[in-house]
């Protein structure tokens, strides 16, 4: 059966046990669609993470919506360009315009613990993933009160994309739980 399908991907030393992840999950669950939400736990290795994306677009029976927050904002632009998909992007990185250097060096995961080490070559293919975006294959969500990123840069990177730009929040995107019923809607679903 062709049956749409949404793939979540997470921010930087995020999970899928993320907040915006199991919001989503929670309602698609409610909605008897459970199995048309999927949330890969993402490598922190940049084309790793493209490429654990790019065989659940392929091995999806139906379209794919792309839900993108942070740093998963930058890959599900660059899948979204390369498989020709829709996308939602959540206070994105837009890593054209990122000092990558601030990130080098040794993170942990939110949620596991889990070390790692993000190095030079990792932020060169972030580089080498930047893709321009389509405007009609978008719509942007950004809280101007970003801490960890400028909103800004985002809202000029997606200029003539759909956005959606609210005064204060954070980074997390407080008002997410509003939007959840227009993001599933957004996906054909």
């Amino acid at each position: 059966m062709d049956r749409p399908l949404i793939i979540y991907l997470h921010g930087f030393c995020s999970s899928p046990a993320s907040w915006k992840s199991q919001l989503l999950a929670e309602e698609m669950a409610r909605r008897g669609m459970a199995e048309q939400f999927v949330c890969p736990q993402l490598s922190w290795v940049p084309d790793e993470a493209v490429a654990c994306v790019s065989r659940l677009i392929e091995q999806a029976g139906g379209p794919v919506t792309l839900i993108g927050s942070s740093l998963g904002g930058h890959y599900a632009n660059h899948l979204a360009e390369k498989h020709g998909l829709q996308a939602v992007l959540i206070n994105p990185a837009a890593v054209d315009r990122l000092d990558l250097s601030k990130f080098v060096g040794n993170h942990a995961n939110f949620h596991s613990g889990e070390p790692f080490t993000f190095t030079e070559a990792h932020a060169a293919q972030l580089k080498a993933q930047v893709s321009k975006p389509t405007p009609e294959h978008y719509w942007l969500l950004l809280e101007e009160g970003d801490e960890v990123l400028d909103f800004r840069q985002a809202q000029a990177f997606y200029a003539g994309c759909r956005q959606t730009v609210l005064p204060g929040g954070d980074h997390s995107f407080t008002k997410f739980p509003d939007f959840v019923p227009q993001i599933i809607e957004y996906a054909g679903l």
